[in-house]
């Protein structure tokens, strides 16, 4: 019997477990993000949304009822799905869902001059990728049946 046979081999699980945890706290932190943002924008009177937020106004404060509400169906479907097992490939649809509002985020941002927004667009939209690229590729979960 050779040496090589009795070392042990690389722990991958712990990696694994790692990636895991990590997509976890960053699904919350999006998830949470995203609802509470998404109430916000369809809770609040237009009026008070854009004395906080400048862009709201003119044709887009007519779509920040739109926005608030895929907002907040993202983010409950960046936890839910993967959360119950039920369905966990809306977990990784849901994040590329927000991922693609980030972009255009930023877009309207850029074209307002906002450039400071874009920081936060980009924060939101790179950990939103990380969930989907986590989620479809490396650690995607497991369906309940």
């Amino acid at each position: 019997m050779s040496n090589a046979a009795t070392l042990p081999t690389p722990n991958t699980t712990t990696s694994s477990k790692g990636l895991h945890i990590g997509l976890w706290v960053t699904q919350v932190l999006v998830g949470l993000s995203f609802i509470m943002g998404g109430a916000m924008k369809l809770a609040m009177p237009v009026e008070e949304l854009a004395a906080q937020m400048p862009w709201v106004s003119g044709v887009m404060g007519s779509a920040v009822r739109f926005i608030g509400l895929a907002e907040l169906l993202g983010g409950i479907g960046v936890i839910l799905p993967a959360a119950t097992r039920i369905k966990p490939v809306l977990t990784p649809l849901a994040a590329s869902g927000l991922l693609v509002i980030m972009v255009l985020a930023a877009v309207t941002h850029i074209a307002r001059g906002e450039y400071p927004m874009i920081v936060v667009n980009l924060v939101l939209g790179g950990m939103a990728a990380f969930v989907a690229w986590g989620r479809f590729k490396k650690a995607p979960i497991q369906s309940r049946s």
